[in-house]
């Protein structure tokens, strides 16, 4: 644990400043946004045509001309297992861009405060369970996402560096596995809870008799509200100043199976679930230690079945968008 944890609790007052939220389209992003809005907060926002985040120049020109108090770096290339190990160069190559830019600029450009988001991805594949932040670079990676998960371990380094190097008051907070409203919902190249939403419901819709999963259905899985994480963003922003990354999650796990047979709950599907053990499984175990976060005192708030309840209303109402990978999400 790094000396400055000491101190690391302060009071910071987001109203009156002024809020960039890069990534303002994506599930993550947007969910901040509606939380900084909800509290009369000033949030900036930039759209893909405009500033394309994998370039510096762009980048750092929109930072200095925008001034923003505080900065939240929500913005990545996202996908699932499949994505992540068909595109490894898009993966690492363009997240470490997009944050790059993105903690360099609010650095010149004189921001009071970052935050950078990344993903429970970035521990070891073999990890204490709960995982605490201290199992960080303790050993080898989950093969299947390593090029995401490097990406956001530099992302978090870098923040450190600029706070060791420049006095930034720049934070990381690590999400475990979210969820929620402008998710991306392909049924093959999305993460596991909006994937099998999709799949679940067009099989409904179909008539099918069954739906194949990936895996075994042993492995055990932390999922997160993302309104959730988005309150969690703000407490953070507010009460928290400190070298070291944060947990962020609701400190409970279920396995993929009983995912599987909640989705078919939530969604209606009167067949069977058949599991594909060709497929590989990922991670066997990966829950998060929240001890920390919750010494600050915060926690999450959404049950599991309410949260997906939610999720799964926001995929009906939006047929379209829900196919897609919002483009500030991805840039």
């Amino acid at each position: 644990m790094n000396a400055d944890l000491t101190n690391a609790s302060l009071t910071y007052r987001l109203a009156g400043k002024r809020v960039y939220v890069a990534g303002h389209r994506g599930m993550v992003g947007s969910a901040v946004v509606r939380r900084l809005q909800r509290d009369g907060v000033e949030v900036m926002t930039s759209s893909r045509d405009k500033v394309d985040l994998r370039d510096s120049a762009a980048v750092g020109a929109f930072l200095k001309s925008a001034k923003p108090d505080v900065v939240v770096v929500a913005a990545a290339k996202v996908g699932g297992i499949l994505a992540n190990d068909t595109y490894p160069a898009d993966f690492l190559y363009e997240n470490l861009m997009i944050e790059a830019n993105l903690i360099h600029g609010s650095f010149v450009s004189g921001a009071e405060k970052l935050l950078f988001l990344g993903s429970s991805c970035i521990y070891p594949k073999v990890s204490p369970q709960p995982i605490p932040e201290d199992a960080l670079l303790t050993g080898p990676l989950e093969p299947t996402n390593e090029w995401y998960a490097i990406a956001k371990i530099a992302g978090i380094k870098l923040c450190q560096a600029y706070r060791k190097q420049h006095g930034a008051d720049f934070i990381s907070a690590m999400p475990s596995n979210l969820y929620g409203p402008n998710d991306y919902f392909d049924p093959e190249k999305s993460h596991v809870i909006p994937a099998l939403l999709r799949r679940f419901h067009e099989a409904e819709q179909r008539g099918d008799r069954e739906v194949v999963c990936w895996g075994t259905g042993t492995p055990r899985r932390e999922f997160l509200y993302v309104d959730d994480l988005a309150d969690a963003c703000v407490f953070l922003l507010e009460n928290y100043s400190g070298y070291d990354h944060i947990n962020v999650g609701t400190g409970s796990d279920i396995t993929i199976a009983e995912l599987s047979e909640t989705v078919k709950r939530v969604t209606g599907f009167s067949g069977a679930i058949r599991w594909d053990h060709s497929k590989p499984d990922g991670t066997m175990l990966k829950r998060m230690d929240t001890a920390r976060l919750a010494s600050l005192g915060w926690k999450s708030s959404t049950s599991f079945e309410d949260g997906l309840a939610k999720a799964y209303r926001w995929y009906l109402e939006n047929p379209v968008r829900g196919g897609e990978v919002p483009a500030a999400a991805q840039h």
